[in-house]
């Protein structure tokens, strides 16, 4: 569930620019998973939380946001793999939406957006290449990469690695090829 919030303040290292900001939360619902886990944000849901935020900001000019935050809540209900991109995705959504309710409300004159963004997970399973891991592949997966894309097929971020057998830049780019 991602959704979006629209304050009328700027972090302090904003203040008087006349710049805006986007920025984001991320949690893990305690019974996403097989089993509970405790609501707290732990160092991965920090390290998510600011890549989304990050993510976003690549498609937004913050400069049109006119000393307005956006933050974006990304909680995950049902945790099956690839809930990173998954909130990318949606959180962009809300904050389109969060954009156009800016524009009716005359918060800001024009739309900030600069493209759309979105986000997925590729692999290597096995010697196969799969697009939208679940988590039995994830989880079994030899190489696993996220990529962040916008509209314009710029790339906002390429996170990936090898598990025992490292991968070569055929296959790479083979991964990347597949998430755009």
């Amino acid at each position: 569930i991602c959704s979006a919030s629209v304050e009328n303040r700027v972090p302090a290292f904003l203040r008087r620019s006349g710049s805006g900001w986007v920025t984001a939360e991320y949690g893990m619902l305690p019974r996403s998973t097989n089993t509970r886990s405790d609501r707290r944000h732990d160092g991965r849901a920090q390290e998510i939380q600011r890549l989304i935020g990050r993510s976003l900001r690549a498609a937004i000019n913050l400069e049109h946001l006119s000393e307005h935050t956006i933050v974006l809540d990304c909680d995950v209900i049902q945790a099956d793999g690839g809930t990173r991109t998954a909130s990318i995705t949606g959180a962009w959504v809300a904050l389109a939406m969060a954009i156009e309710w800016m524009q009716r409300k005359q918060l800001v004159p024009s739309s900030p957006l600069r493209t759309q963004i979105a986000a997925t997970s590729v692999g290597i399973l096995e010697g196969t290449t799969l697009l939208d891991l679940d988590y039995n592949e994830d989880s079994a997966a030899g190489v696993d990469f996220n990529v962040v894309m916008l509209g314009t097929g710029q790339l906002v971020e390429v996170q990936g690695s090898a598990e025992g057998e490292p991968f070569d830049r055929q296959q790479l780019n083979s991964l990347v090829d597949l998430a755009e």
